[in-house]
């Protein structure tokens, strides 16, 4: 067994980095967060520094070990988890960026994915990767860097250059730069892996200008990657052993393993998968097709939906309109009315996902009147995520031919039991929050762990997951129905 007391998950997140320190119980001895800037070069375009996303990592990671009273060398393994689809290029020599990365949020090949549907590309897309042609994947955002960025393309060919999604950074500056890889998780979010080789696909590289020298290698999602070199703080040789994009860390972490368990975890957008086991079916309702995670050799796929949108409205609401001070003010206001007064918020504000995928639609209110508060308006705003989740899970249901049995679900805005609630009764099924909301990170750990002997099987994660609030639907189905009808209206002027 590694020696050392404590995993350390590293949760990079879109707004900031999160750290904990677990041990081999699972308890969080230590947790610490570290924002960074969100840099808007224009309207629709969303960025990142490479080097705020490092520094943040690093500081807090230094004050979650501090919180648990812990040294390096009390780390066995680190594991990673991270925002999926957000495009980094760096130089192989220096590690420094070619330029910022292009967040998955951005929209700036919106142009590029409808030329690419309007050629007939789509079909062959989805065969070979599961995934639609739209902006928030990482192809078309390569693509747009080396065709922008001087000398880019030729760099690249040369090998000089290394492109990953943030995973692959973290990995690549915690090894000191000798390890350049990416785990199949993140490496299905590109448009660039074949689903079912879980390779990298040679008809996607020709067709989005890709050259292989630029791509990190594949790997599992558990397994030791490298070891740190030269970080402060820590020292030498601690194994990287755990990789997986934020939403599949989210769905291993609420123990979801056998088929037809599902997860939503409401962060800035929102992201419900469902465990659809070791085959990778088509979805004909809007869905993706993702790999959930490959551990132990054994290889799980998952259906996946995502709403844009989810706590960043409740960021609009008190930043852009500043209808409270508070993130969490939000529900004790829309909590002061009994509902919304007929009013209708489709949180478009970064297009629609699945299972519509329309990039050009733009958040819509309708039914305002003058009776209309901000109470009204916020409690619209929670029940447009809630709406939109709805959506994704009919969708999966009519694709995986069975209903979901309950919805297990994590992330902060979880902690609103009024959207909870409401979730549970458009669903028709129990929505039960997970005690741990930082599922996501409690993924990356749990992989890491099993990598380097700390745990033996997945199952072990099911004897310690403990949920906390369970909300059952109490909403007539009349009720129910009217509430969709004004939704499915409102969706349609998006």
């Amino acid at each position: 067994m590694t020696k050392g007391k404590y995993i350390v998950a590293i949760d990079q997140g879109t707004t900031g980095s999160t750290v904990l320190v677990i041990d081999r119980r699972l308890t969080i001895r230590g947790r610490a967060s570290r924002e960074f800037r969100q840099i808007f070069p224009a309207p629709g375009l969303v960025e990142h520094d490479l080097r705020d996303i490092w520094r943040s990592t690093m500081v807090a990671l230094g004050k979650a070990l501090r919180e648990a009273g812990a040294k390096g060398s009390d780390i066995a393994a680190i594991g990673i988890t991270n925002q999926r689809e957000t495009t980094a290029l760096w130089q192989r020599g220096n590690g420094e960026p070619v330029m910022n990365a292009i967040v998955w949020q951005d929209r700036r090949t919106a142009s590029r994915c409808k030329e690419l549907r309007d050629a007939g590309k789509s079909a062959e897309v989805r065969r070979a990767t599961g995934l639609v042609i739209d902006p928030y994947f990482s192809a078309t955002k390569l693509e747009w860097m080396l065709q922008r960025v001087k000398g880019a393309a030729r760099r690249a060919r040369a090998g000089d250059l290394a492109f990953g999604t943030i995973d692959s950074y973290l990995v690549w500056r915690l090894t000191g730069g000798s390890v350049h890889v990416t785990d199949v998780t993140n490496a299905s979010r590109t448009l660039l892996m074949n689903l079912e080789r879980r390779q990298w696909d040679s008809k996607m590289l020709k067709l989005f200008g890709i050259p292989e020298a630029v791509l990190p290698e594949i790997r599992s999602s558990s397994e030791v990657f490298g070891e740190t070199r030269g970080i402060r703080g820590l020292p030498d040789g601690i194994p990287v052993a755990g990789i997986a994009g934020d939403q599949q860390a989210a769905l291993f972490g609420q123990a979801c393993f056998e088929p037809g368990e599902a997860k939503c975890t409401y962060g800035t957008g929102a992201f419900l998968l469902m465990n659809i086991g070791d085959t990778p079916k088509p979805s004909k309702h809007g869905l993706l097709t993702t790999v959930a995670w490959d551990v132990g050799g054994k290889v799980d796929y998952a259906f996946e939906g995502s709403a844009f949108i989810a706590g960043a409205v409740v960021q609009w609401l008190r930043d852009g309109l500043r209808l409270f001070r508070r993130t969490d003010d939000i529900e004790k206001l829309a909590a002061s009315v009994p509902d919304s007064g007929g009013v209708v918020f489709v949180p478009a504000l970064a297009g629609l996902g699945a299972p519509h995928w329309r990039p050009e639609a733009r958040g819509v209110i309708t039914g305002i009147h003058r009776g209309t508060s901000s109470a009204h308006l916020s409690r619209a705003a929670i029940e447009g995520v809630a709406f939109e989740i709805h959506d994704l899970a009919l969708a999966m249901v009519k694709d995986a031919g069975k209903t979901i049995p309950s919805l297990k679900v994590d992330g902060g805005a979880s902690k609103n039991d009024l959207m909870m609630q409401f979730q549970a009764d458009l669903l028709g099924v129990p929505v039960v929050r997970s005690k741990v909301i930082e599922t996501t990170a409690f993924g990356a750990a749990f992989l890491a762990g099993l990598a380097t002997g700390v745990w033996k099987e997945p199952q072990e994660i099911t004897r310690v997951w403990r949920s906390r609030g369970i909300f059952k639907p109490r909403m007539k189905p009349a009720e129910r129905e009217e509430h969709l009808s004004r939704w499915k209206a409102a969706v349609e002027k998006a």
